[in-house]
């Protein structure tokens, strides 16, 4: 945490529904009905290629394939141009341990193997890695301490990784290891990985980086003494239950002190940078001169960004560029460094993220893409023939396509021709590109393109099985559309039965995660919440998805309308497209659900409350019942401090007007999720029981965010369906 070519244009208006599909009138009869135990054993699984790198020749790429029985794994080289593979460069036995993922040293000469990997969060992981020689066929273990994200200096000669809040410094060839830094403390000081909530909010576990000669790692140190700490009960299976506890900032309280630090790894000495007391330091990256470092640094507020360049030899520090928003700045990944050390970034400044162009000084040179629509991914830049590769919805922002354009701007070409969401991994010369296809009627397909005009050179997988299956079942088409609602044209889709009648009444059923920047509305293939609706449909459901305003790619101003004021007018949307939809002949207006996951289920539980004259039922799972419980980077970014903003955390917050409850309410929740905390569903529960309102509740023990595990996903969707069946 997504073609046949139908140029239909998505209309303004809401009446009539836009289809995007041909579907084959059939017998309903001949067709099965998707079952939750398909949906949840696996029956409908596409075939991916997974964990596919593109090696520095340009020529070749790398898959990590794994065997079911007997259990093992290899890393597999293929030629690009022929799609064969070449050889099989590891591959688990008695020696070699099933390894589940790899990284290459930056002359790829050896490889970092993980094996034994357990999760910590949502990101993070500790285990057992080996360094494997690919010249030699020698495996070498790092550590026999289960240990984290452990990087291969440039040269492959040494392994740099975190274990217990502290860095070291592993020697390949002589077996020794250096403790870098000795004053890491668990609840207090952590070197090198982010805290929990830089995790969570940032996206990045590594705090470290190697510098191109593999003379300095740079490094960020967290001090976390002063974070208040959350514990939660973990139950298990043994007599006593324990109290897990991490630290924990919400929203409102002290974050962690954060530092930048580099470690000379010929001296064995660490020097201090002085950034000027930053905030947050969301990212660092080495410059392609080997003493020249990257930082970005912002308030917390998030709302003044600034990239700096560091001297990584004398400590001296220089200002880049700034972004500045009245609203907020997103953290981005899309920083790259040209050969001189210019570089492009990614902006909003215009009103919609593009592409610009700087000189190594941090003087803008040019816009390279200009329009009302959205660059969603940066590919790269190849500088021998000045073109730039990127991924945008210019064509409807319900799709995905990837085009090439020249750095002045000029030359843009579209690389990808059939509707839908395409994605597309390079090779590493730009010689070559895999697009990663599907819409909502084709499972993902994989083919090999020419990267110069995007011509077809061959097809790699087309899932064709998959959809040949399903031509046995009962599954409706999902019908675009745009719905005007509050004075905008907002993306929807809607699901109808297989044998709908437009003369009969049916329940609708509403979904919708709502979070700022966030997509549900889009061409693309299916996922188990799809399966899951197709099933409510051949019951006698209608579904119906709307992305309203705060939602993404449709602008700066449109996501960032809700800044200060989260879920109030997500909320005002979703009950004013109930409303409309009501007013269809073939919906009736007595039966009108709606449900959602995590930030969804904060909104479904308002639209139930707040629209309780226009909804009938209402699921939440793992929802957010007040913003004072959240954590400061996110809650802080879209509604600033609690002490700054006591409305706009308080005016949504369901459990602060119960009383208004009226339709049916099924609250559902794991008892282990360290992100949205369980807390948020036990003061639900307190004020609809306090306000003696009647409602369904669940809690699943250990079960984080995700609640999965065994059973877990087919007993909670076995649950949501029979309540949606008894009270719609």
């Amino acid at each position: 945490m997504v073609f046949n070519q139908y140029n239909v244009p998505m209309r303004k208006h809401f009446f009539p529904l836009v289809l995007l599909f041909i579907s084959t009138t059939v017998l309903t009869a001949q067709k099965k009905q998707i079952t939750l135990e398909e949906i949840w054993g696996g029956a409908f699984r596409t075939e991916r290629m997974d964990a596919l790198r593109s090696m520095k020749d340009g020529d070749h790429y790398t898959v990590l394939s794994f065997n079911r029985n007997p259990r093992g794994s290899s890393l597999d080289k293929y030629d690009y141009q022929t799609l064969e593979k070449v050889e099989t460069l590891v591959a688990s036995s008695d020696e070699v341990p099933y390894f589940t993922s790899y990284e290459f040293s930056a002359d790829e000469s050896k490889l970092i193997l993980a094996t034994e990997i357990e999760p910590i969060f949502r990101r993070s992981r500790r285990g057992i890695y080996y360094v494997y020689d690919l010249a030699d066929k020698t495996l070498t273990k790092i550590s026999d301490n289960l240990i984290q994200e452990p990087e291969l200096s440039p040269d492959g000669s040494k392994v740099a990784y975190a274990y217990d809040n502290n860095l070291y410094l592993f020697d390949v060839e002589g077996g020794e290891t250096v403790q870098v830094t000795i004053d890491g403390k668990k609840g207090s000081i952590i070197n090198g990985i982010t805290d929990w909530v830089y995790e969570e909010e940032f996206s990045f576990v590594q705090a470290f980086e190697w510098n191109a000669d593999g003379s300095k790692i740079a490094f960020l140190k967290f001090d976390e003494t002063n974070v208040p700490h959350f514990s939660m009960d973990i139950y298990g299976q043994d007599l006593y239950p324990f109290q897990y506890e991490f630290k924990y900032p919400k929203a409102g309280e002290e974050n962690a002190i954060v530092s930048l630090h580099m470690y000379d790894v010929a001296a064995g000495s660490i020097s201090d940078i002085d950034l000027g007391d930053p905030y947050y330091i969301p990212r660092i990256k080495w410059m392609n001169h080997p003493d020249q470092l990257s930082v970005q640094t912002i308030n917390r507020h998030q709302n003044h960004l600034k990239l700096q360049r560091v001297n990584a030899n004398d400590g001296s520090v220089s200002l880049l560029l700034e972004e500045k928003d009245k609203a907020y700045v997103d953290i981005h990944d899309n920083l790259t460094f040209l050969k001189n050390d210019s570089f492009i970034w990614t902006s909003e400044r215009d009103g919609f993220n593009h592409l610009y162009l700087y000189d190594q000084k941090g003087n803008l040179k040019n816009q390279i893409t200009k329009g009302p629509w959205e660059v969603t991914a940066y590919y790269g830049f190849d500088e021998k023939k000045d073109r730039i590769y990127y991924q945008s919805v210019e064509n409807g922002s319900i799709n995905r396509d990837v085009y090439s354009i020249s750095s002045s701007g000029k030359k843009k070409k579209r690389l990808t021709e059939r509707e839908g969401t395409n994605m597309a991994d390079f090779s590493a010369d730009y010689t070559y590109f895999i697009n990663t296809y599907s819409s909502a009627n084709t499972p993902w397909q994989y083919t090999l393109h020419r990267a110069s005009d995007g011509k077809l050179l061959k097809e790699i997988i087309d899932n064709q099985q998959l959809k040949e299956k399903l031509d046995g079942y009962e599954v409706a088409p999902k019908e675009f559309s745009t719905i005007s609602i509050n004075g905008n044209d907002l993306n929807m889709y809607m699901i109808k039965p297989v044998d709908f009648d437009p003369n009969k009444k049916y329940p609708l059923f509403m979904f919708q995660y709502s979070g700022p920047g966030s997509q549900q509305v889009a061409n693309r293939w299916m996922g188990s919440n799809d399966y899951w609706h197709q099933m409510l449909a051949s019951e006698g459901y209608i579904i119906a998805c709307v992305d309203g305003r705060g939602t993404g790619f449709k602008g700066r101003d449109f996501k960032k309308v809700t800044y200060l004021n989260l879920v109030k007018y997500e909320t005002e949307d979703q009950i004013a497209a109930a409303k409309k939809l009501s007013e269809l002949p073939y919906i009736d207006e007595e039966r009108t659900g709606i449900w959602g996951w995590s930030f969804g289920g904060h909104m479904s539980t308002n639209c139930l409350l707040k629209g309780n004259d226009t909804f009938e039922m209402a699921i939440a799972v793992a929802p957010v019942t007040s913003w004072r419980f959240y954590d400061t980077i996110y809650t802080e970014r879209f509604m600033r401090t609690p002490q700054e903003n006591p409305e706009g955390y308080d005016n949504e917050s369901p459990f602060n007007y119960p009383e208004l409850l009226k339709g049916k309410y099924l609250l559902v929740h794991g008892s282990g999720d360290d992100n949205v905390h369980v807390q948020n569903t036990m003061r639900m529960i307190d004020a609809l029981v306090q306000a003696n309102k009647q409602f369904d509740w669940a809690i699943y023990p250990d079960r984080n965010h995700g609640i999965y595990g065994g059973n877990t996903r087919l007993h909670l969707y076995t649950m949501m369906t029979n309540f949606v069946k008894e009270n719609l």
